[in-house]
């Protein structure tokens, strides 16, 4: 069992910055991939980033690439997502995830969700 509990949502002005953290319980933490996701309302759950195992490779959309990094730290069973230059249209709620296996683009693919923390940019 892993239980993920994400942190650091708020509100910020377009443009500002925000970094989001999970943190993950268990002994194996450094063993899988993680990812963020987010949803706004009505709509499909988002691939938002994913990282390895080892934080040697990392995984973005077009629509974050460049103003989102991803990062992990084994050591304290953690994962970050550093947001800058943030638009109104990264207002959602961001989960975080434990990927199973399979493509990491793929929500089928993560088998245990935090809470969600709430990102709120206004314009």
């Amino acid at each position: 069992q892993v239980q993920l509990v994400e942190s650091g949502g708020g509100l910020v002005q377009a443009g500002g910055s925000l970094t989001l953290s999970c943190a993950a319980s268990g002994r194996t933490f450094s063993s899988y991939a993680m990812g963020w996701f987010r949803q706004v309302p009505g709509k499909e759950r988002e691939f938002v980033a994913a990282i390895s195992w080892n934080g040697g490779s990392t995984y973005y959309p077009d629509s974050v690439k460049g103003r989102f990094t991803i990062s992990r730290d084994n050591a304290k069973n953690t994962v970050y997502l550093q947001m800058n230059s943030l638009k109104p249209e990264d207002t959602a709620v961001y989960y975080c995830a434990k990927h199973r296996g399979g493509s990491v683009y793929v929500r089928g693919s993560y088998d245990y969700w935090g809470q969600g923390t709430q990102v709120t940019v206004s314009s």
